[in-house]
């Protein structure tokens, strides 16, 4: 078997004690959600006479229609609660190679129960609030549409159709494995640890690359200059900087060092730098804006020299 793409040895080791920090401390958490499709592809008799306009052939088209106005307030407060819980779910979490798994830490695990039970109830409200002018919704919807309109694409109710579920699956080689054939569970035990692996540079790629958007931003408003005169910013294009650096601390796990330097200095610039400051001192914002400058190109070099993952290649 040859590898390609290898870290150095030195580096390797570093990322391999941070996986099993990861398998020592955090579980997995899946979220998903239930949730009633608003689109929905047009029948082909409908696409043929859709093509007829332009002369083309329904088989080469593709349309569909939208069965309720998805900018009412009633539905943006459903949509709302899915946002929030995905951005919790994200907030107190790192990626894992799984669609739909993160990995949370366990001292974390009671918080983001009781915060997402409490957004579940939220969303049920959202729910009978939009079930209360569904009626509504599909008046305005049958204006809209014309022929296209169709009561039965429309459910009876919308009790059970939106949801959202959580679960703690296991990511570790089941235990029975090790009983039924140990050669199995070698296999499974080094599938696993590939995936922890993957976990550590997948959490530094997502850090790196969030920090670096969020000083790119602050630079670049904080340098330029609209009509010759500075650029305005929101308070928020610096507080997100102080609420990544909480969350970095927070669930770093000391896998890269140059990472971790970079952070502190774009911390070390902005500490104790408020938002007005910078507006009312142009000084002190050519200042901040050069320092964070500096830090940008360090990222971004980090981002293009990164080491890749290593591919195996299994044997002919």
């Amino acid at each position: 078997m040859s590898t390609l793409l290898e870290e150095p040895e030195t580096d390797s080791a570093v990322r391999a004690s941070a996986a099993q920090q990861l398998r020592t401390t955090m579980a997995a958490l899946r979220l998903s959600f239930t949730w009633w499709g608003v689109r929905k592809t047009l029948s082909a008799q409908q696409k043929s006479q859709a093509a007829e306009a332009f002369g083309a052939e329904g088989d080469f088209l593709s349309a569909g229609k939208k069965l309720i106005d998805t900018s009412n307030p009633r539905y943006k407060a459903v949509t709302a609660v899915r946002g929030r819980a995905v951005q919790l779910w994200k907030a107190l979490s790192l990626p894992y190679p799984e669609p739909g798994i993160r990995l949370i830490k366990h001292g974390n695990l009671a918080l983001i129960d009781v915060q997402l039970t409490s957004l579940k109830d939220e969303l049920r409200e959202a729910v009978v609030g939009l079930e209360e002018h569904f009626s509504q919704l599909k008046a305005a919807a049958q204006r809209r549409l014309g022929e296209l309109y169709n009561e039965a694409d429309y459910p009876a109710a919308l009790s059970g159709l939106f949801d959202m579920q959580w679960d703690f699956p296991s990511v570790e080689p089941p235990d029975y494995l090790r009983r039924l054939s140990p050669q199995m569970y070698e296999a499974e035990a080094r599938r696993v640890a590939a995936r922890f692996d993957e976990a550590v540079m997948l959490a530094e790629t997502a850090f790196t690359e969030e920090l670096a958007k969020l000083v790119e931003r602050l630079a670049e408003r904080l340098s330029g200059q609209t009509d010759g005169k500075p650029k305005t910013f929101r308070d928020s294009t610096v507080s997100n900087l102080t609420e990544f650096f909480e969350r970095f601390r927070a669930l770093n796990v000391r896998s890269n060092e140059q990472l971790d330097e970079l952070v502190d200095q774009a911390q070390q610039v902005v500490r104790g730098v408020e938002p007005q400051q910078l507006r009312d001192s142009l000084s002190l914002r050519q200042q901040v804006a050069g320092e964070l400058q500096n830090v940008q190109n360090s990222l971004d070099t980090l981002l293009v020299d990164r080491p890749r993952r290593a591919i195996l290649r299994r044997p002919r």
